[in-house]
């Protein structure tokens, strides 16, 4: 039978978010806009779901005079990254 898909994840900007903050230490929100070509609004909303889900950390600052959000992804969204990346093998492979 085929393994649900998780449903954050599903997402492709979520996706998008995740994927980049694997590949580095963490990431500041114009980094991650830049990257996905999302808005600023809806990047804040996924980013914050995302959050929610324990996947990511968020760090909010002031840098100087200006806002600064940095984003990390946790052990718990590496586990849901990687558990989401089997279910699609498993979804080729049937």
């Amino acid at each position: 039978m085929f393994k649900e898909l998780d449903p954050l994840l599903h997402s492709q900007l979520r996706l998008a978010i995740i994927s980049l903050l694997l590949s580095v230490e963490e990431a500041d929100f114009v980094y991650i806009k830049e990257k996905t070509g999302a808005t600023a609004g809806n990047l804040s909303v996924q980013i914050e779901k995302l959050s929610e889900a324990g996947y990511i950390n968020v760090n909010k600052f002031i840098d100087g005079k200006r806002p600064k959000t940095v984003c990390k992804i946790t052990k718990t969204g590496i586990d849901a990254f990687e558990q989401y990346v089997k279910a699609l093998q498993d979804y080729i492979k049937k």
